[in-house]
């Protein structure tokens, strides 16, 4: 699966909000059926999402939407309403447990047979939003429809609420629960995605914390507004300075190994295959980005 650095969350009860996310560079959207849009609000936003789907793929644009999550189930009409060509993935809101994924994949199925799509060709973006998802993260990733895990960690968020921590700025607080679900979703080959910056106009603090979230392994992050999405690319994306350090890197191991060696001291570190089938992989990405 194509990497996502950026996903833009957009409220899909304003089609005008849509249209500008549209034109932020985000990755991907995700149109909003749950938090974001007021009970009042919510069959007009089906509409509009079902709507938008069909526009903004044709526009060559992701699109996720984000449905809302009823008392124990996922509500089974809004996902007919949404099941198109189109649409790359479906976000699921809280889900506890395997069962919530299991039922989840089961109506996604029968929306696919009914619209004549391939089956599985809807994936799930799972946001990790209780304790008891956190736990089971690694069985979650691992479930052959789950393409994105998602370690929300916002500040009085669902998660904080869940597991009782204190958000601060350092983020140590949510450490662990972090780099859990990077390990979680790496091992089973699918995307770790960080979030969720709640500060909008402090692009500065984003930045910072954008590309901790990049150290600790995730491929990419939510953001909430368009004015987020360039921060958040860049922060996913190599540096001029990267790709340069890693082109010189490889130059060098191959003057090496043409004198017979298999590891050299580059710029006084050691470096060997290992090292150089990670800048071989971080040159590629770069590369893929470009053609994007």
């Amino acid at each position: 699966m194509r990497t996502i650095r950026s996903l833009l969350f957009t409220p899909a009860s304003k089609p005008g909000w849509i249209d500008k996310a549209a034109h932020s560079g985000a990755d991907a959207i995700i149109l909003d059926l749950e938090d974001s849009v007021p009970a009042s609000a919510k069959a007009e936003a089906l509409a509009v999402a079902a709507d938008k789907v069909k526009e903004l793929s044709r526009a060559g644009q992701r699109v996720y939407v984000r449905i809302n999550r009823l008392v124990h189930i996922y509500d089974f009409n809004e996902i007919l309403r949404l099941a198109q060509p189109g649409l790359e993935g479906i976000v699921l809101p809280k889900p506890n447990d395997m069962s919530d994924i299991d039922v989840a994949h089961a109506m996604v199925s029968e929306a696919e047979s009914r619209a004549g799509l391939p089956l599985n060709s809807i994936v799930f973006a799972a946001v990790l939003e209780t304790a008891n998802s956190l736990v089971l993260a690694r069985e979650i990733a691992r479930h052959p429809r789950v393409a994105l895990l998602i370690a929300a960690s916002s500040k009085n968020g669902d998660v904080s609420r869940s597991l009782g921590f204190q958000w601060s700025l350092e983020g140590l607080e949510t450490l662990y629960l972090r780099s859990s679900a990077v390990a979680a979703a790496r091992a089973a080959g699918k995307l770790a995605i960080g979030g969720l910056w709640q500060d909008v106009h402090d692009l500065k603090g984003l930045s910072s914390w954008a590309a901790f979230n990049r150290q600790l392994g995730f491929h990419g992050e939510l953001a909430l507004h368009p004015s987020n999405v360039p921060v958040i690319n860049a922060a996913f994306s190599p540096s001029q300075q990267d790709i340069e350090y890693y082109t010189d890197m490889i130059a060098a191991f191959g003057r090496a190994q043409a004198e017979g060696k298999a590891a050299v001291v580059f710029r006084g570190e050691h470096i060997d295959h290992a090292h150089v089938k990670t800048a071989n992989e971080i040159l590629e990405y770069a590369r893929n980005l470009d053609r994007s």
